[in-house]
């Protein structure tokens, strides 16, 4: 699966048939049309999926209505899973399947990329709509390798050096009600602190990306203003709108995005209407930075209840 910067469909040569490729973003994201991810998928079909994702960073998959069990199947093609979440209690029964609800307290209004404070996040994410509201409820994902390249050169040599300490345990905003307040509670259960650099190198494409977001909350060796003031600025380069696809849900779609090159959003404008997602995440390896050193953790554990151990 491939595409070329003329047209927004593709069928290259190494694109299964019947299989399209749209592109929805100028820098990120493309739609998958002609596949039914509640079949089975051959081998050479996954493996132009997997390429499409290193091209694209996020892409769409409309109307496929699957369950939780093809959930589950369609997300382990691409590696281990990992179980929902480090502390947050997974849907019953589902070990492998985080609820993201609204009506919890489960609103990711905030840029970030999926649990990034553990040592080994997740390499791919695969979120499938289960109820929409009639507006609002979108989902914002950017490309952080595009943003690395926007940073002026100086920048760039700078934030190759830098590493950051990202963390579960920061000073959240009040929590609006009972709910989000122990959804809260919950989340810090366990405090995780994990040192990872601030430019990671992504270890199929071999490109730069700017690894930060809302966990990581200080910069290794700057005091806590400086590290905010730092932080601002590279975050500022991700979330310029030309390195943001703006996916719009509709009931039964499924989004695979690559968690080792985005962040993600879910802006909160749809006041107390339900939306309800199922999150299913992909066991990631240790990330590292340019000059080849491997992120470290800070405080806790390898969270090896979440993820698998190295091989």
């Amino acid at each position: 699966m491939t595409t070329t910067t003329t047209s927004p469909h593709s069928s290259g040569p190494d694109t299964p048939a019947g299989v399209e490729v749209r592109r929805i973003g100028g820098r990120i994201g493309a739609e998958i049309h002609g596949l039914d991810l509640a079949g089975g998928l051959a081998p050479e079909t996954v493996a132009a999926i997997g390429r499409a994702l290193l091209e694209h960073k996020a892409l769409v998959f409309r109307d496929q209505y699957l369950d939780d069990a093809g959930q589950l199947r369609f997300a382990s093609l691409f590696g281990e899973l990992t179980t929902a979440h480090p502390t947050v209690p997974s849907v019953d029964g589902q070990p492998h399947i985080l609820p993201v609800d609204g009506d919890e307290g489960i609103r990711a209004n905030h840029w970030h990329t999926d649990v990034t404070f553990v040592r080994t996040p997740p390499k791919a994410s695969t979120l499938r709509a289960l109820v929409v509201p009639p507006y609002g409820g979108n989902t914002l994902i950017a490309n952080t390798a595009a943003a690395y390249r926007d940073l002026p050169e100086p920048l760039r040599e700078f934030a190759d050096r830098l590493w950051a300490v990202h963390t579960n345990a920061y000073d959240y905003a009040e929590p609006k009600d009972e709910k989000a307040a122990e959804h809260r509670r919950r989340f810090v259960s366990r405090r995780y602190r994990t040192a990872h650099p601030v430019v990671r190198v992504h270890p199929e494409s071999g490109e730069r990306g700017l690894f930060i977001g809302g966990f990581a909350q200080s910069l290794v060796g700057f005091g806590p203003s400086e590290s905010r003031d730092l932080l601002r600025l590279l975050q500022s380069y991700v979330v310029r709108p030309e390195n943001v696809v703006r996916i719009a849900w509709r009931p039964g779609d499924l989004v695979l995005f690559d968690n080792r090159v985005t962040q993600h959003y879910a802006p909160d404008d749809y006041g107390d209407l339900p939306r309800l997602l199922h999150r299913v995440t992909v066991s990631g390896d240790v990330p590292v930075g340019v000059g080849g050193e491997p992120s470290r953790v800070v405080e806790g554990d390898d969270a090896a209840h979440y993820t698998p151990a190295e091989a």
